[in-house]
């Protein structure tokens, strides 16, 4: 029985949230309890050179207040730090600690762990064809951190 696109597109999510989900198992186990996947995502774009909650709000298309109470939590929890703009004394920086950038690094070697287990259940040739499709059918950069509304559901 063909399935429908609302199958493809639940099957898609399926996927994505099985790899977040025990990313996240995972990354509570090594002592990042704290750290939900909008965190990964604000720390991406701030490293990236998003250095003001305005920004930050504009590249995860999310309010200025939402993203605010992002970098405060990161703040809070020693992620991301403050310094001063070098043009312009009066105004404060966002910019990713060093602990941010571990639990980034940590991120990515839980996600590739994760990936070996994939391949492992399905085989190198099936995952490598499966990576290949998604590319031609999303691009090879599947997620813009503009996407309207992508990180909002995540936002504690």
């Amino acid at each position: 029985m063909p399935r429908s696109g609302a199958n493809l597109a639940l099957l898609m999510l399926g996927g994505f949230r099985s790899l977040v989900d025990a990313a996240t198992v995972e990354l509570a186990a090594r002592g990042y309890q704290d750290v939900r996947p909008v965190h990964d995502f604000a720390l991406r774009a701030i490293a990236g050179g998003a250095d003001s909650a305005s920004e930050l709000g504009r590249q995860m298309s999310v309010t200025k207040q939402a993203a605010a109470r992002t970098v405060a939590t990161l703040e809070e929890r020693g992620y991301v730090g403050r310094e001063v703009d070098p043009a312009d004394a009066r105004r404060m920086r966002l910019q990713v600690t060093d602990q941010g950038f571990a639990v980034l690094r940590t991120g990515e070697a839980v996600f590739d762990e994760l990936r070996a287990q994939w391949q492992q259940q399905i085989g190198p040739e099936k995952l490598a064809e499966l990576e290949s499709l998604l590319t031609e059918l999303v691009g090879e950069q599947p997620v813009r951190l503009d996407t309207p509304g992508w990180f909002a559901r995540d936002q504690a």
